[in-house]
């Protein structure tokens, strides 16, 4: 049988046609029925083709053309880098920490998604369910997680913050070299926001580090000298830095048992007498090897060095080069690194601090003559009390107080140089002081290592810009506290890309690699009422490279779509 066309005024029939034999052997054609009008729509011939794609259950035919249906587009390169380099590293074991404790609520994924959007787009914990909407993250439904469970992520991290330390550190603990490991330690202020009060708060009013006075916390980090972070610990926003020193260390020895020497270099701020005796009596674990220490010496204690530095001073005085000399001090060695250019700079600056300061001093006195021989003058009448407020202030703001004596308690304004503090200041013009208990590096050695400290800083400008851990808003201190620890699990993955990237010889940044990872995206298709079918953006060569150098393998999807 066949489907014959036929024309029959105007219109054109669908016939079904049966071919047979006769009686003589001839062969013949007979109408077994007509299905209608082909020409006719939603009539005979329709209803019977919709009838047998039903049968066969297909999409019912239509006469219009086929429609595609196309779904917002979802970016997934970056996302896909840092789930591959998740577990690579080996944090979804954290999984296992909270399901022996019972949790329902998939707490290593909410966290796992909280330390990605802190490394791709940082954003509130709101705005994280937002942002996961625009992400095609593996593993992870963005309709069955909601706020409250970040939130309780953040309280289950808290709860079992020693177990996930232990879990991080055993992850850790192979990228760190057990023979002789540089540690460096720093902290740094994190602004947050509100004015409520809190029990046990660690949010409190101190100096910032950009010299403002803030309400703040203060974050310590230990790091190696890879760039590695191993540590961090949250501390009350006006706490002294000398004293965090030795318990965190304490901590850090503790948590890398396998270690077998430990050098820790820190700032200025860190250095006490308190902290140099403490430090001389650390051993690392089950060992009586002691804990060494480069320290860099405050400009607060600078008095206490002049007439020791005085021999030295003499020496590098018509110097043109950087000169690295070694003394004795308190029973450890005192390095002394010299840059006569920079110190000629320094003290060039200072003098023209001074005698801007000098000036405005001359003005003001000027002005209190004038007024005490009765000449009329534009604006407020100026009082001697005045004169020694505005003029105490401006030299505290120029950092000059030491230099520039403000009588305070004498009637008239009245000011001094001292001269000896001018000199202390300028002898130490140019000057790095280090103290440490190394034995078997050389002065310019221990320089060298001090001045690797800075790497430290440039984790701390990663923090507080491409991982934006401030200002922080959240009001309750275990919640703070889980947010930076959030913040300091980013900041490890960031490290761990940027050290591959700079391996390959790849000039890209991690930011700028996720960035260009993020136009990977993962596109869904589909036709009439068909399941939809998903597929991904075409890799480019350049995308290639940066997953290459993270050494990641690449995201595939082989799904064809057909469109008849």
């Amino acid at each position: 049988m066949f489907i014959k066309l036929t024309r029959a005024g105007g219109h054109t029939y669908a016939q079904l046609v049966e071919s047979f034999r006769d009686e003589h052997g001839k062969p013949r054609q007979r109408t077994v029925a007509t299905l209608g009008r082909v020409d006719e729509n939603g009539g005979q011939v329709d209803a019977l083709l919709n009838g047998l794609l039903r049968s066969k259950g297909r999409p019912t035919a239509t006469n219009t053309a086929p429609q595609l249906r196309f779904e917002s587009a979802l970016a997934l390169g970056d996302v896909w880098a840092l789930h591959e380099l998740w577990h690579e590293l080996g944090f979804d074991r954290l999984s296992a920490v909270f399901r022996r404790a019972r949790f329902t609520t998939p707490v290593e994924q909410a966290l796992r998604v909280m330390v990605f959007n802190r490394l791709c787009d940082p954003d509130s914990k709101l705005g994280v369910l937002r942002w996961l909407q625009t992400v095609s993250m593996p593993g992870v439904d963005p309709a069955a997680l909601t706020h409250q469970q970040l939130l309780r992520s953040m309280d289950a991290l808290m709860d079992h913050q020693t177990a996930v330390d232990d879990c991080i550190a055993g992850l850790l603990r192979p990228l760190i070299d057990d023979e002789l490991s540089v540690v460096f330690y720093d902290l740094t202020t994190i602004r947050a926001a509100g004015l409520s009060q809190q029990d046990d708060d660690v949010r409190h009013f101190g100096m910032s580090k950009e010299g403002v006075i803030a309400r703040q916390f203060m974050l310590g980090v230990v790091q190696t000298a890879d760039g590695m972070p191993i540590y961090h610990e949250v501390f009350d926003g006006n706490t002294a830095e000398a004293p965090t020193l030795e318990p965190t260390l304490k901590k850090v020895l503790a948590r890398y048992p396998h270690i077998k020497r430990l050098v820790v270099v820190a700032d200025r701020g860190l250095l006490s007498l308190d902290n140099l005796e403490a430090l001389s009596k650390l051993t690392l674990a089950g060992r009586q090897q002691a804990l060494e220490f480069i320290l860099a010496v405050p400009g607060r204690r600078y008095g206490e060095f002049v007439d020791l530095l005085a021999p030295l001073s003499a020496q590098a005085a018509g110097a043109s080069e950087q000169d690295v000399q070694e003394l004795a001090w308190q029973g450890h060695r005192l390095v002394v690194a010299h840059d006569p250019v920079q110190g000629a700079e320094q003290t060039a600056q200072r003098r023209a601090r001074i005698d801007t300061l000098l000036q405005r001093a001359a003005q003001l006195a000027g002005k209190l003559d004038a007024q005490d021989e009765g000449k009329v003058q534009r604006g407020r009448k100026l009082s001697d009390s005045g004169a020694k407020a505005r003029f105490f202030h401006e030299v505290s703001d120029a950092h000059l107080a030491r230099i520039i004596k403000v009588d305070l308690k004498s009637e008239l304004f009245t000011y001094e140089i001292d001269e000896a503090a001018l000199a202390r200041a300028q002898a130490m013009d140019g000057k790095l002081l280090l103290v440490t208990n190394v034995k078997d590096l050389t002065p310019r050695e221990v320089l060298q290592r001090y001045k690797s400290l800075a790497d430290i800083e440039r984790g701390f400008r990663v923090l507080k810009s491409e991982i934006e851990i401030a200002p922080v808003f959240h009001r309750l201190p275990e919640r703070i506290k889980a947010h930076a620890s959030i913040c300091f699990t980013a900041l490890i993955l960031y490290r761990v890309m940027r050290s591959r990237l700079k391996l390959a010889g790849s000039p890209l940044s991690p930011e700028a690699a996720l960035s260009d990872l993020r136009r990977i995206q993962r596109h869904s298709v589909s036709i009439d009422d068909a399941a939809p079918v998903q597929g991904l953006s075409t890799i480019t060569p350049g995308q290639a490279a940066v997953l290459a150098a993270l050494n990641i393998k690449k995201p595939t999807h082989d799904a064809r779509m057909s469109l008849l």
